[in-house]
């Protein structure tokens, strides 16, 4: 699969010749150097631009049928909540809008197999498990970035999504936040089962996160290795702790230092 933009000299490849293949209920992670087309590969898989060449495949169909069915849920590097919407509403008008998602679901080849679409949750109950429940009334400005960012990711989850797609969610915040939401984002994912492609330039973050990390070099965009991190599960904040953790850190490191060389070489 490839993307690029711009015509004759000035083209720049953001991606070229990238062949990736994600399980369900896998948690990935992108990283790479600025301009390596993380953010771009996510936007295809969201179904936000299309390849110039190759495709793009969600359980079988095209990102915007699986757009239209609700199986894809994004989040953003930025909250973009309603402002004058509580948080409450701020989750819950996803599940308002396109009521015949479920319909187009069941007629995704596998799915109808599988019995209708999962119920929608009760999204108070997340709200609070995401450690927002004194919040559920109050409007985005009277909340934290982090809580803000908290609630978006409440109400991509909140819509069942089969592919849950995130571009740096995590990047504006600072370290103690970003831990803490780290901690309610895997919580989220291990009792819903979703499958994530997540974008960072956080070593640890993606150790700690991932089943899957993709290193990516930039001109052009491409991948240059496909890392598993086989650590148990929960990751709790002992793992910094542990020798494989760092282990992994070091080896990424590595791949990263050997993808930075061959763009500057």
């Amino acid at each position: 699969m490839g993307r690029a933009y711009g015509f004759g000299p000035s083209t720049t490849v953001a991606l070229d010749d990238v062949d990736l293949t994600v399980q369900p209920g896998r948690f990935v992670s992108l990283i790479g150097p600025s301009g390596c087309g993380k953010s771009t590969l996510l936007r295809l898989v969201a179904g936000l631009e299309q390849p110039d060449r190759g495709d793009v495949r969600v359980h079988g169909v095209t990102p915007a049928k699986a757009c239209a069915a609700k199986m894809i849920g994004l989040v953003p590097q930025s909250p973009a909540l309603l402002p004058w919407m509580s948080v409450l509403r701020n989750v819950t008008l996803p599940q308002k809008i396109n009521r015949g998602a479920a319909k187009r679901r069941e007629r995704i080849a596998g799915f109808a197999e599988r019995g209708t679409a999962p119920d929608a949750p009760d999204m108070r109950e997340l709200l609070v498990k995401a450690g927002l429940g004194e919040a559920i009334h109050k409007l985005p400005a009277q909340l934290s970035g982090g809580m803000r960012q908290r609630v978006a990711i409440v109400r991509a989850f909140g819509l069942r999504p089969d592919v849950l797609v995130m571009d740096e969610p995590f990047s504006a915040l600072d370290e103690f936040t970003r831990e803490s939401l780290q901690d309610q984002l895997l919580a989220l994912w291990d009792e819903l089962k979703t499958t994530v492609l997540f974008v960072t330039h956080s070593v640890s973050e993606a150790v700690r996160l991932s089943d899957t990390v993709v290193v990516m070099a930039p001109k052009p965009g491409r991948i240059v290795e496909t890392i598993e991190v086989d650590l148990p599960r929960p990751r709790g904040e002992q793992l910094f702790g542990e020798r494989r953790f760092h282990e992994y850190e070091d080896l990424i490191r590595d791949r990263l230092r050997r993808a930075w060389h061959s763009d500057v070489a």
